[in-house]
């Protein structure tokens, strides 16, 4: 049995309504953890795309209010849970992805200090955010993405799930799902 998680869960705020099935995704190079690019509308086959707000580090301050942010904590256990049953994404004919507006540098540092066996893709420009609408929230004077996962096929959505809550059981909730 998991732990209970701690923070509050976000509302439903209606920011993802416009991401249905079938809704193509924009042709945007985003910088991906070993150097290259990928395009979401480029990927061929079925994706799990987990988008969340920031990863920490130690020694570095969470951003301002981020414990009064409903939905902010979690990136980190939720990433966790992609790692530990990528495999079974995979048996599965799953790929995975993380997307955060961080930088490509703060994407690398994460996925190797978290042996991260999959891509996370930086959208620091914001231009993934803005094509498709990406729920978003501000803190500190820095936009930041609201946690969700898009299922994707062939360059499409198949289902978005908006909010996602609780993030640390989330990658094996979506398993069972899937």
């Amino acid at each position: 049995m998991s732990t209970p998680w701690p923070y509050p869960a976000p509302v439903d705020d209606g920011a993802a309504a416009h991401l249905v099935s079938g809704f193509a995704l924009p042709d945007i190079a985003l910088s991906e953890t070993s150097g290259g690019v990928i395009s979401l509308a480029q990927l061929p086959g079925r994706w799990v795309v987990f988008v969340y707000p920031w990863t920490g580090r130690t020694g570095l301050s969470n951003p301002p209010d981020w414990d009064h942010i409903s939905g902010a904590h979690g990136s980190t256990p939720e990433a966790e849970g992609f790692r530990d049953h990528h495999e079974r994404y995979r048996a599965a004919g799953v790929g995975v992805l993380g997307i955060s507006g961080q930088s490509p540098a703060d994407q690398q540092e994460f996925a190797a200090r978290m042996a991260l066996p999959f891509p996370l893709l930086s959208d620091a420009s914001g231009a993934l955010r803005d094509a498709l609408r990406l729920p978003s929230f501000e803190t500190g004077g820095v936009t930041y993405l609201k946690r969700l996962t898009l299922i994707a096929r062939d360059g499409r959505i198949e289902r978005a799930i908006y909010p996602v809550h609780p993030p640390h059981t989330h990658a094996v909730d979506l398993l069972a799902d899937l």
